[in-house]
């Protein structure tokens, strides 16, 4: 089988190729412009994939109120051109997705086919992205929708709160959204299986659990002392999204509901995010 993914700088594609291997072809912008159909058909079509893993996404929330051509163009554009190519090529399409199609309000975990409705510019464009796969590949596709995402590589909310917290007295963190957080490397995981077996239907993925960003912020905390990435604790004061305006709106409770994902993934094992979270940490500690 032929795996092509592509994105190559992300927190998911570094976790694929730890699992794919290291010559896993990854295509990043200096290889193709997937925002561009001819450009991205020529350069697929020499590759001939079996199946795509699309782990490109603009991820930047609150920049993407300012930005929304390039934002739609990555999160939406970009997946009418890989479904395109899909359905002329016959091509299996793993395509990841987020939380934040969701509007945040309904209290309880969101299923699958609950109805879309995105807040900000970001979800907004993702669902674009959702509705152009799941019209133009409804049977040759897996979508998975994710949730707060980290990794041992790259950019994200656990190694921020590291290093603010070796560098402040005190933080504030917000306790009134609540989601669960999620290693890419089992988000990788369920991908991997996806494209395997070409497992078609729409799934969601976050390690087990629920928690505040608070909640998590404490875990980091707790967890980096541990570990001895943190040499002190500082006081981390709980505080309503109210107090921490910004450009974007986030949904308020955005939990994943994974019973299908149970069902249909059975031999990958869902472990809950603070397990995970600790796991990533010994990585961090290596």
């Amino acid at each position: 089988m032929s795996i092509v993914v592509i994105g190559n700088a992300g927190q998911l594609s570094f976790e694929l190729v730890r699992i794919l291997g290291e010559d896993t072809i990854c295509l990043g912008p200096e290889d193709t412009d997937i925002t561009n159909e001819s450009v991205l058909s020529e350069t697929l079509s020499k590759l001939a994939p079996s199946v795509i893993i699309n782990a490109a996404a603009y991820t930047a929330v609150d920049k993407a109120e300012e930005d929304f051509d390039l934002c739609h163009a990555i999160n939406a554009t970009a997946v009418e051109n890989l479904a395109k190519y899909c359905k002329q090529s016959g091509a299996f399409l793993v395509h990841v997705s987020t939380d934040y199609v969701f509007n945040g309000h309904k209290g309880s975990p969101y299923l699958t086919d609950d109805t879309i409705e995105p807040q900000g510019v970001y979800g907004k464009t993702k669902a674009d992205g959702e509705k152009a796969l799941l019209e133009l590949l409804p049977n040759a596709s897996c979508l998975v929708r994710t949730a707060w995402v980290y990794s041992s590589h790259g950019n994200n909310f656990v190694k921020t709160m590291l290093r603010l917290m070796a560098d402040k007295p005190q933080l504030s963190v917000i306790d009134d959204q609540i989601g669960t957080p999620t290693w890419a490397k089992g988000l990788a995981e369920v991908c991997v299986s996806a494209a395997q077996n070409k497992t078609q239907g729409v799934y969601h993925w976050t390690d087990e659990g629920v928690a505040s960003w608070y909640d998590f912020a404490l875990a980091i905390q707790e967890l980096g002392i541990e570990k001895g990435l943190l040499s002190s604790a500082i006081p981390v004061l709980p505080i309503p999204s109210s107090q921490y305006p910004t450009p974007a709106s986030r949904p308020h409770y955005s939990v994943l509901d994974k019973t299908s994902t149970r069902d249909t993934f059975s031999s990958l094992n869902l472990t809950h995010w603070r397990t995970q979270l600790s796991a990533m940490m010994d990585e961090l500690k290596a």
